[in-house]
């Protein structure tokens, strides 16, 4: 499995001291906030059928590791902050490591979403797709995650799907609400 550290500090995709970074500890999980600053490489990736900007200059990040939840949650928003991608890490756990970043041991399997945003601010989830199967596949195959971490992957990918495409995922009103009103 993926020990995935959320601090996108020294991305080689961004001049090195041109972002900005918060991470907050909230009641429920972990937060960090990050603006990219000077992009060297922009980002372009499919989600749900369709071609998206999800990285460049001025774009945000803002990454939520709820607490004892098998998933974390990254929204890629625009410099105008609407989403472009709502992006699920399914994972076995999460915690803060010894530098106080939030981390995620990452199962592989991600959940990725499309939404619109309504009148009054709502984030109405209109598309969701389960990706790298394959590399779950190869990590099993490999050693890396037994197959009962993979059937907890599977089991949490749907749940998680279920829950965005009912707009049941508490995550996404985390974030929102932030976005809405920052913590800090």
């Amino acid at each position: 499995m993926k020990h995935k550290r959320a601090d996108y500090r020294n991305w080689h995709r961004v001049e090195p001291g041109t972002g900005e970074q918060t991470r907050l500890e909230l009641p429920g999980g972990w937060l960090v906030d990050y603006r990219a600053g000077q992009v060297l490489k922009p980002l372009h990736v499919p989600v749900c059928g369709q071609q998206r900007t999800i990285l460049d200059t001025g774009y945000r990040w803002v990454h939520y590791a709820p607490r004892d939840w098998q998933h974390a949650l990254t929204v890629h928003l625009d410099p105008a902050g609407v989403p472009q991608q709502l992006y699920v890490d399914i994972c076995a756990g999460s915690g803060v490591d010894a530098d106080g970043w939030p981390y995620t041991d990452d199962l592989y399997l991600d959940v990725i979403a499309l939404c619109e945003v309504q009148p009054g601010g709502q984030w109405h989830v209109t598309e969701t797709e389960i990706i790298d199967i394959h590399e779950l596949e190869d990590a099993v195959r490999g050693g890396e995650v037994t197959p009962a971490q993979a059937d907890l992957a599977w089991a949490e990918a749907r749940a998680v799907q279920a829950a965005l495409l009912a707009q049941t995922f508490g995550p996404v009103e985390v974030v929102r609400g932030y976005l809405t009103d920052p913590y800090t």
